[in-house]
């Protein structure tokens, strides 16, 4: 008996669905590392320890799977793609070796763990071959999951406007900081999906529906974007824009979806910015607030609905070949002329171009205080301190050139030899974290796997799939903007970012062209040999990998519980403190949030012996030695106080705090551990 034709829609739905996982099986445990990309994204952007270390094994488990599941020769593995994966294993490796030389351990130990992190995600996604349906499926679900989160997160903006102190909780200084917690990590996390959702939509190939909610989410994508006001990204917009056009394939399509999707964040980007302006100066944004969130979502409705129209007349009629020339012409005049009209504008808006790239380069390298007072932040200049976190990292490359100060030890060297009033962890700037942390081995090792993976993603930009080369553009886009923003901002720390552009690097590898693997009776012997040897140092190493996520992680949760309990229950406290010291035998945190604790129970002794056990592992530690000398004051005992201060001041010299206790100690008087540690308390709160 036949079955009837609505009972086969069902089948034929659940058919096609299966049918790229069929095709390319690595792309179910893609999709679940997917979600964790999603999940990240929705809180700190993955920032925390305890946020991407549970994560790391988590990826570690998928690849596990993965690798004991699914058949994987390492003979098809593509030579750009091994060569890519050998030389990020090597840097990788040289992180954790940098621990030897750092000069805070357990901060080396944290950045080589997060680098380890990248490396599992690049190899998850890029050892197994994807095909087109495939790699749509697993950069759709993102980009799509990533424009959920982002109009829940403008619907949530517009219902905190009733409220002030919530909107400014969301919003500080007039810039959108949630979820992520840092305004320019803020805005990235959009971006980063808002060029695949862009590439992808104007793709034929994909149903008309969802190449309509592409386009609309990437205007809501930089709507919400914009909300964070970040000068990055609105520096790192016309590189892209470079990159896309320059280095891309079909770059008249690409136009033709632009000029709708420009059109529509145009038509809301008054009235956001206006929301920012107002809350910088104090003033209710209640109204402000309902008009640019109705705004963007309006635009991104229609914006949506007119590509989606388009795309389903483009599917349902086909054109002459006449007409499509015609219409390809026509889109190129449109094009000449709306690049004419963009520069003629640019130069008209910026004036005279020497002085504006004179006055950036003032603002940049005098700092905050150059900047212009009226106007919006965007335009008023370029003034921040990364001009002084670039010469100090650049001092440290000269001063350590082949093996670097250490992942993650930037900012120890920064107290000491910085010129702001900040304290930056990191030097702001992907490249100059490399060069500065692991010298110019880890620097040429980086860049070979990195420019290895891009050489084999652009083999896939010639594959003979053009839906596989359509994610292909989209992906290297997503992961270019990481780069290019990331290049003046400290987007490596945050896994929300970091995670999610190997994902997009590794998925245009998994799309490269591979070559089926022959070989004879002896040589499959050998492999299978080889295959033995490679499964037991994959183990080993996976174990090792399994460890070294799991101690700072749980080091970290100790440390956390600790600092919720020692209120009410000190010597718990301190018990749980012991217990991370002894999970993480590299950070000295237990050891000074032991200290700090003891200090507002007036336990000096065990305060002094707190801060003693965190200097035997973190000697240049300037908080744990002014505490020491504080301590050795009060006591009476002037000259360890005098060598701990004086020590104190050389590793932070701009600090006031140290400074005025030196002054004191040197004056025969005592320092008030009461006042000082009111002082840093409140100093930090500020920071906050």
């Amino acid at each position: 008996m036949s079955i009837p034709p609505q009972s086969q829609a069902p089948s034929r739905a659940k058919a096609s669905f299966l049918a790229p996982l069929r095709a390319a099986p690595a792309t179910v445990p893609a999709l679940v590392a997917v979600a964790l990309l999603v999940v990240w994204a929705t809180n700190q952007a993955g920032y925390p320890l305890t946020h991407w270390a549970p994560g790391g094994l988590f990826v570690l488990a998928l690849l596990a799977i993965a690798l004991s599941s699914i058949p994987l020769r390492l003979g098809e593995i593509p030579v750009l793609v091994r060569i890519a994966l050998g030389c990020l294993a090597a840097y990788t490796a040289l992180s954790f070796l940098s621990i030897l030389w750092a000069g805070v351990p357990g901060d080396a130990w944290e950045g080589a763990n997060r680098t380890l992190l990248y490396l599992l995600v690049f190899a998850l996604f890029a050892l197994w071959p994807q095909r087109g349906g495939s790699a749509a499926l697993l950069l759709v679900a993102w980009v799509l999951a990533m424009i959920g989160l982002a109009a829940f997160v403008a619907l949530h903006v517009n219902a905190a406007a009733g409220g002030p102190a919530r909107l400014a909780s969301l919003l500080p200084g007039g810039r959108l900081v949630y979820p992520s917690g840092y305004a320019n990590a803020n805005a990235a996390e959009w971006l980063m999906a808002f060029w695949p959702a862009l590439l992808l939509a104007r793709e034929a190939r994909l149903h008309w529906s969802v190449r309509g909610l592409l386009a609309g989410g990437a205007v809501l994508l930089a709507g919400v974007a914009l909300l964070s006001v970040s000068r990055g990204s609105l520096y790192a917009t016309p590189v892209m824009l470079v990159l896309v056009f320059a280095l891309l394939p079909g770059r008249v399509r690409t136009f033709a979806l632009l000029v709708p999707v420009a059109a529509g964040i145009a038509a809301f980007a008054p009235s956001v910015l206006r929301v920012g302006e107002l809350l910088e100066s104090g003033r209710n944004a209640e109204a402000a607030v309902h008009a640019a969130t109705t705004a963007t979502l309006l635009a991104a409705l229609v914006v949506g609905l007119a590509v989606a129209l388009g795309a389903a007349i483009e599917q349902r009629r086909s054109f002459s070949a006449s007409t499509a020339r015609r219409v390809h012409r026509g889109v190129v005049v449109l094009a000449v002329l709306a690049l004419v009209a963009i520069l003629a504008g640019g130069v008209v808006a910026a004036g005279n171009p020497v002085r504006r790239v004179e006055h950036g380069w003032h603002t940049f390298k005098v700092g905050y205080g150059a900047n212009s007072k009226s106007g919006n932040r965007l335009v008023s200049g370029l003034g921040s301190n990364r001009y002084d976190f670039y010469r100090v990292a650049l001092d440290e490359f000269l001063h350590h050139p082949l093996l670097g100060i250490g992942a993650d030890n930037f900012q120890q060297q920064y107290l000491a030899h910085g010129r702001s009033e900040e304290t930056p962890h990191y030097p702001h700037s992907v490249e100059l974290r490399t060069l500065a942390e692991t010298g110019l081995i880890g620097a040429l090792l980086a860049l070979a796997g990195l420019g290895a993976a891009l050489l084999a993603a652009a083999r896939g930009l010639r594959g003979p799939d053009q839906l596989g080369r359509a994610v292909v553009a989209a992906a290297l886009a997503g992961f270019a903007y990481w780069v290019v923003h990331g290049s003046f901002d400290w987007f490596w720390e945050f896994a929300g970012l970091g995670a999610p552009a190997f994902a997009l690097l590794g998925l245009s590898c998994g799309l490269a062209p591979r070559a089926a693997e022959t070989s004879s009776a002896s040589g499959r012997q050998r492999s299978a040999g080889l295959r033995r040897l490679t499964i037991g140092a994959c183990a080993c190493a996976a174990l090792l990998a399994a460890l070294s996520l799991t101690a700072p992680w749980l080091s970290q949760l100790e440390v956390q519980s600790a600092a919720r309990v020692w209120t009410k229950s000190p010597q718990t406290a301190y018990a749980r403190l012991n217990d991370a010291a002894s999970l993480n035998p590299l950070s000295d945190e237990p050891y000074l949030v032991a200290g700090s604790i003891a200090l507002r129970f007036g336990d000096l002794v065990r305060a002094n012996h707190e801060f003693a056990l965190a200097l035997g592992r973190t000697p240049g530690d300037a908080y744990a030695t002014l505490e020491r000398g504080a301590i050795a004051s009060t006591q009476n005992d002037r000259g360890e106080a005098l060598q701990l201060l004086e020590r104190a001041a050389r590793l932070n010299p701009r600090d006031p705090l140290t400074r005025q206790a030196l002054k004191l100690t040197r004056e025969g008087k005592r320092v008030s551990i009461e006042e000082l540690n009111s002082s840093i308390l409140h100093n930090a709160q500020q920071l906050e």
